[in-house]
C-alpha cells in the first residue's frame, strides 16, 4: 500500500492498452460505438466534434480540444447528432481491445486515416483496461463523463504523437499507450483540481496544509501503528485541532479513515495477489493475521477468506 498520494495508489490499477489511434474522415450523419466495455475511456476531439450518448441516456456534446473520460463498462455512442441513430447513417464501432481487430494506418472498421477535410472529426481513442481491482475506488468517485478542455499546444502535440503512432513503426504501440496513460493523469488531476468541494475528501485533503503531511506519512507507511497523536505529530498541531480538523475536512475521524484505507488495501491484496493472512495483516497495520482477520469482519461483515474466494476467478 505504501504510497506517495491516495490518486497515484488508485491509477496504478488501470493502463491504456491497444489504443486506437483515429483519425476519422466522417461526413453526417455518422455515429462511432465504443464497444470495449472498458471501465475508462478516454476521447479527445482534435477537429470537429460530436455528441456523446451515454449507457444510462445522458448526452454530454464535446468540441475541438474536450477530452471526454466515460466510465464504463456499458457500451455508448459518439454521434454527430443525437437523432442520427434514428434514421440511415454511416457507423463504425471501435474496439482497442479486440485481439483479432485490424488496426491500419489506412482503414480501422471502414473510417478513413488521414488528412481532414473541412468539418471532418479527428480523435485519439484510448480504452483503459483493468489490472486487478484497485481502480474500483477510484471509478466511484468519478461521474458517468466527465470532460476537460485542453489548450492548443497540448492538442497539437497529441495529434503529433498520434500520426507517429498511426505509422506503426517499431515500440508505436507501446509509446501511444504509455502516453495516454500521462494523459489520463493528467485529465483526472484537472478535472479533480476543478471540483472545488465536490472532489473526494481524499483528493482535497492533498491541498490542505495540516492534513497533507499527516496523510503522506501515512500512506507512506501505513504498516506503523499510527494513533491520533502521532499523526498530529507530523502535522505540527494539537492533537485536538487536528481531530476537529481532520473531521471536518474528511467527513469522518481520522482513525476511522485509517481503517477505510487499511481494509481497502486489504480488499486488493486479497482479491489480487496470494499473499498469506499475516502477510496482508502485517502490510495494512496489524500484528498478527488474527487481529486483522477480527477487524476484517467487523468492518466488511465476512471473513477475509471469504471475501478471497468470492472475488477471486
Amino acid at each position: 500500500m505504501a504510497c506517495v498520494d491516495p490518486l497515484s495508489a488508485l491509477l496504478g490499477g488501470i493502463r491504456a492498452e491497444g489504443s486506437v489511434v483515429c483519425h476519422a474522415v466522417l461526413e453526417a450523419p455518422w455515429s462511432i460505438r465504443f464497444v470495449d466495455g472498458a471501465p475508462l475511456t478516454m476521447v479527445s476531439v482534435l477537429r470537429g466534434g460530436g455528441v456523446l450518448l451515454l449507457p444510462d441516456g445522458g448526452e454530454r456534446a464535446v468540441g475541438v480540444g474536450d477530452t471526454a473520460v466515460v466510465r464504463g463498462p456499458g457500451p455508448f455512442h459518439l454521434v454527430d447528432q443525437p437523432a442520427t441513430l434514428d434514421r440511415p447513417h454511416a457507423a463504425y464501432d471501435i474496439a482497442c481491445f479486440a485481439a483479432d481487430a485490424e488496426h491500419t494506418a489506412h482503414d480501422l472498421g471502414g473510417i478513413r486515416w488521414g488528412t481532414e477535410p473541412d468539418g471532418a472529426t479527428a480523435l485519439i481513442v484510448g480504452a483503459y483496461r483493468a489490472v486487478g481491482h484497485r481502480h474500483e475506488r477510484l471509478l466511484r468517485a468519478l461521474p458517468p463523463v466527465l470532460v476537460i478542455n485542453e489548450d492548443t499546444e497540448v492538442c497539437a502535440w497529441l495529434e503529433t504523437a498520434a500520426a507517429d503512432a498511426a505509422l506503426r513503426s517499431a515500440g508505436s504501440q507501446a509509446l501511444m499507450d504509455r502516453l495516454l496513460d500521462w494523459a489520463l493523469v493528467c485529465t483526472l488531476r484537472t478535472w479533480f483540481d476543478q471540483a472545488g468541494p465536490k472532489a473526494p475528501h481524499w483528493y482535497r485533503s492533498q491541498a490542505d496544509p495540516v492534513l497533507a503531511p499527516a496523510l503522506k506519512a501515512f500512506h507512506a507507511r501505513p504498516a506503523r501503528k499510527w494513533t491520533v497523536e502521532a499523526l498530529a505529530a507530523e502535522a505540527g498541531v494539537s492533537r485536538a485541532l487536528f481531530a476537529k480538523h481532520f473531521t471536518k475536512v474528511m467527513g469522518r475521524p481520522p482513525l476511522a479513515y485509517l481503517t477505510q484505507c487499511r481494509m481497502d488495501e486489504a480488499e486488493t491484496l486479497l482479491s489480487d495477489t496470494h499473499a498469506s493472512l499475516a502477510q496482508i495483516a502485517k502490510h495494512v497495520g496489524y500484528a498478527d493475521a488474527f487481529g486483522f482477520s477480527a477487524a476484517f469482519k467487523r468492518h466488511r461483515g465476512i471473513s477475509p477468506s471469504t471475501f478471497r474466494t468470492r472475488n477471486t476467478p
